[in-house]
């Protein structure tokens, strides 16, 4: 078996509402609401080929984690925008960015990356690949 890439992921959330306002406002993502087979309701927050499918915290659609609980996720999101610039950004919508720009090790190598927490506590980092 070879895998190729990350399709989706799921974050379980307090409110989904403040989950896709937070990631639409502040990281550009866009929000959708799919059916899947089962005819049941869910969002997602799409970006480039990936998203990220939620679930209420409470209220998990099987197959789920073991322990899904809000808070738990820590992931990083690469950009092709200046670091300056995201920090400013971020600091416009309020968002307190915790460490960064430090330099990191991605999955292709050298990044530089900040980080801050989303309404539930996840720890997102956002970086850039270091152009070496």
């Amino acid at each position: 078996m070879i895998i190729d890439r990350i399709d989706h992921f799921v974050l379980t959330v307090a409110s989904l509402d403040a989950t896709c306002d937070f990631y639409s406002r502040v990281l550009g993502m866009k929000v959708e609401t799919f059916r899947p087979a089962d005819g049941t309701e869910r969002r997602a927050l799409s970006f480039g080929r990936q998203k990220i499918n939620l679930h209420e915290a409470g209220a998990e659609f099987e197959p789920k984690a073991l322990a899904p609980r809000p808070g738990s996720g820590d992931f990083c999101l690469i950009t092709d925008q200046p670091l300056d610039e995201v920090t400013a950004h971020l600091g416009r919508e309020g968002v307190e960015v915790e460490i960064g720009p430090v330099p990191r090790t991605g999955a292709r190598g050298a990044i530089t990356s900040v980080y801050f927490r989303d309404p539930d506590g996840n720890l997102v980092e956002v970086a850039t690949y270091d152009a070496r």
